[in-house]
């Protein structure tokens, strides 16, 4: 009898082991637990690559490559800055927040590869092409007016066009390299109402076209918001580009909305989407797809499923966001494609080269917020939670300078160091109300410090603790949690920052000798 407990006792024992170890070798939905907005995705060979929105930051719309759908590694930009003008530039009392460039579309045609993207800032549609989609040059046009969620698209007959609008949706014929508008061409409605699936009366109307030609069908994904309702995917189908289309809800489960379809070698199709998801951004979703007469179904019993037939995530430590110790070598890019300044940097007054293993963010004018001032750096906070820290050498402060680690949204927190009549306090300010507030100031009398923020988004719980340590091994709490709610105003999930600004004289600078970032935090 013991015997055969014991036999039994070691099957559970090896089955939940199985279990367990089937489960750690699948993804997970979300696939990427951080803020990668309106993604776009394309499959060349065995390679998908992905661009997305980064609106008023830059370099900007970033690009992705994956082997497997899962784990995802930043590549490239395709511009180092969109436009020069006041409000990209933080010049004038002007910013972007919230607009910059938006929902991109990403395309490979006859050995080109095509990234394109739209901007309210600048009135303007911008064509980026490049024979090398990871290591660029991209070569870019951009003509007016700015077509608003546009997808490009290359038909079989060589024609190219833009599908574009929000509730009704029009059509535009590109010139063939879709380097302009082709001449004496006008645009054509091509759905009076695509929200109509989802009804009419209210809410956010279709947009987010993404436009696919599958087995000689075209097949449009949009995204509705019906009023009182969720997100909710719609897919169009036609049998010519003019029509007649038909559509249909696809899609309405967790808010798990707006995308395309993808499918990898071996012949199975998964939609790519994303999902709002509070203070840590939007976050990228895959739903498995099955075709039936001739229409895609997306999801598990029309469920988002919580795990898929796909390798496992390891992490997004280096791929989406990583640690930088700001040494280095000769030949190496000044900044690892994970940073992102805040709008348009002035180059002039950031340095790695001018003390080695530090970089320096030097103070050129005088500015009245944190939200105003240039060369603030930046890079994603991940999910479920994360830790950004950082060790500053505040030396060369000059009166009214502020340096330190920041989250980064309308509703800001913020660690530092100011210097006013010649001493240093180390200082934690929350803009919770929308308004920043000095919380609490400590005295400092040495010259580095040591500043780290920890961010919780577990079950949207969007709460941020600020820590200062003297010695880098002993943490003190800092002021109040940051409650981090997303706002429409900045459009972006929370983002650490480095920065440095001066509010009497410019002059002054601040080095940080790193940023090491990871995806655990104390438990409180």
């Amino acid at each position: 009898m013991k015997s055969n407990l014991l036999q039994s006792g070691l099957l559970v024992v090896w089955l939940l082991l199985v279990q367990f170890l089937a489960k750690a070798q699948t993804a997970h939905n979300p696939i990427i637990f951080a803020d990668v907005p309106d993604m776009a995705m394309i499959r060349v060979g065995n390679t998908y690559y992905m661009s997305s929105t980064t609106m008023h930051l830059s370099p900007g719309l970033p690009i992705m490559k994956s082997k497997d759908l899962v784990n995802w590694q930043m590549v490239g930009y395709a511009y180092d800055t969109l436009g020069s003008v006041d409000a990209l530039n933080l010049t004038n009392g002007k910013s972007t927040y919230g607009r910059g460039s938006w929902a991109s579309s990403l395309r490979y045609h006859n050995g080109l590869y095509y990234v394109t993207t739209f901007a309210q800032t600048t009135g303007k549609t911008y064509i980026y092409t490049s024979k090398n989609i990871e290591k660029g040059p991209w070569k870019e046009v951009s003509f007016k007016p700015s077509y608003h969620d546009h997808s490009l698209f290359f038909d079989d007959d060589g024609r190219t066009y833009l599908i574009y609008g929000a509730g009704k949706l029009k059509i535009l014929e590109l010139n063939a390299d879709a380097s302009g508008v082709k001449p004496g061409t006008t645009e054509q409605v091509l759905i009076e109402n695509a929200s109509t699936p989802s009804g009419t009366g209210g809410g956010l109307p279709a947009e987010g076209s993404q436009l696919f030609k599958v087995n000689g069908k075209y097949y449009l994904f949009n995204i509705s918001w019906p009023k009182g309702g969720m997100r909710t995917v719609i897919i169009h189908r036609a049998d010519k580009l003019t029509g007649p289309w038909e559509g249909r809800v696809a899609l309405q489960d967790l808010g798990v909305a707006q995308g395309g379809l993808i499918d990898t070698p071996d012949g199975r199709w998964f939609a790519y989407l994303f999902r709002d998801f509070g203070g840590v951004g939007r976050i990228p979703y895959l739903v498995p797809v099955k075709w039936e007469d001739g229409w895609p179904v997306l999801g598990v019993d029309g469920k988002v499923p919580e795990t898929l037939d796909l390798p496992a995530s390891k992490g997004l430590i280096p791929g989406i966001v990583h640690s930088d110790e700001f040494t280095r070598k000769k030949g190496e890019a000044a900044l690892p494609l994970v940073w992102q300044w805040n709008h348009n940097p002035d180059n002039s007054l950031w340095s790695v080269r001018e003390r080695n293993g530090f970089l320096r963010l030097k103070t050129g004018r005088v500015d009245t917020s944190f939200v105003l001032a240039r060369n603030t750096l930046t890079q994603r906070t991940i999910g479920p939670e994360c830790s950004g820290s950082t060790a500053l050498d505040v030396s060369n402060l000059k009166d009214g300078d502020f340096a330190g680690l920041s989250l980064l949204q309308k509703n800001y927190g913020l660690v530092g160091v100011k210097r006013e009549i010649g001493q240093n306090a180390i200082v934690m300010v929350s803009a919770a109300t929308g308004k920043p507030v000095e919380v609490q100031r400590v005295a400092l009398n040495q010259k580095t410090i040591y500043l780290k923020a920890e961010c919780n988004f577990r079950d949207r719980k969007d709460t941020a603790h600020f820590f200062y340590s003297l010695d880098g091994k002993s943490w003190t709490p800092i002021g109040e949690p940051l409650k981090m709610p997303y706002t429409i105003p900045h459009f972006m999930g929370y983002r650490f920052g480095l920065f440095n600004y001066a509010t009497q004289q410019p002059g002054g600078f601040a080095d940080f000798d790193y940023f090491r970032i990871t995806d655990q935090v104390v438990e409180r």
